[in-house]
């Protein structure tokens, strides 16, 4: 559950760890509640320069705020749609004003807005934006099956659907095509997209998620081992067993993982449940 702090009690927690309260000007707006309370993000500084005074503050800090600090990729976990939202929201700005400090056309220092939705350079009034970098995520099928891989970065056990970056100058569907193509070998023949979601790594993306499909009997995979781990197709019975699960899971008495799908608030988890409820929504033309 959140926990909102006025600006009050804000200034008392950094002058209480030796910290300027004037950094609260650094922080970024992210949204605002339902009375129409602005609801502003601050990094807290812990990444300090001395591995030892990081740690110490940020036990320190641990202690008066009454909770604990983890990873951004398991908090988003354990949060509702909503926060989850916000906190990626949080967390792409506040790292996109970090390596914008400053400007690359005449190196001086920008000015962040009240707002954190842009900087500017003084000197030469350049105007610098937050950016997002498209990526598709594509669920193949054949129409009665999908198929799923996995990176070698990704939880022992999971599988999901490809994704890859949009190359400048391609449009959606061609980037989905090439990606297909270079990661497993198989053509698309049909596509339709399904739904987009901002997602924070591993530079703020946005998520573009579609359905495709190839031809049936043209199914042979060619795994590029440069991209992924391993690629394989799942049938529909074995798919709808692995949304069931709650995942992931420990080791097997074999050596092997179950096999588990990416968790709810993810868009690849969208994609293959949709694809569950209804294997043919993939078949439709573009």
């Amino acid at each position: 559950m959140r926990k909102w702090r006025p600006r009050e009690e804000l200034e008392k927690l950094l002058g209480k760890f030796g910290q300027d309260t004037q950094r609260i000007e650094d922080s970024v707006l992210i949204g605002c509640s339902a009375q129409r309370e602005a609801w502003f993000a601050l990094d807290l500084g812990l990444n300090s320069s001395s591995p030892i005074n990081a740690s110490l503050q940020k036990r320190e800090m641990e202690t008066e705020l009454k909770g604990s600090f983890i990873e951004l990729s398991k908090a988003l976990l354990q949060l509702n749609v909503k926060d989850a939202s916000l906190l990626s929201t949080a967390q792409a700005l506040l790292r996109w004003h970090d390596a914008h400090q400053f400007c690359s056309r005449s190196g001086q220092p920008t000015k962040k807005n009240m707002a954190g939705s842009k900087r500017v350079c003084p000197s030469n009034k350049i105007i610098y934006y937050p950016q997002v970098t498209p990526v598709v995520i594509t669920l193949v099928s054949d129409g009665t099956q999908c198929l799923l891989a996995r990176q070698s970065s990704f939880p022992k056990g999971m599988y999901s659907a490809l994704a890859g970056f949009c190359d400048i100058g391609e449009s959606l569907e061609e980037a989905v095509r090439r990606e297909v193509a270079e990661e497993v070998g198989l053509e698309v023949e049909r596509l339709q997209y399904s739904a987009s979601q901002h997602w924070p790594f591993p530079n703020s993306s946005l998520m573009i998620a579609c359905h495709a499909t190839v031809k049936r009997g043209q199914t042979e995979i060619q795994v590029n081992l440069r991209e992924l781990e391993a690629a394989a197709w799942f049938s529909h019975d074995e798919v709808a067993k692995a949304l069931r699960r709650n995942g992931p899971y420990t080791q097997q008495l074999n050596g092997t993982f179950p096999f588990w799908l990416p968790p709810k608030l993810a868009i690849a988890h969208q994609l293959i449940k949709e694809w569950v409820e209804k294997p043919t929504c993939s078949a439709l033309p573009a």
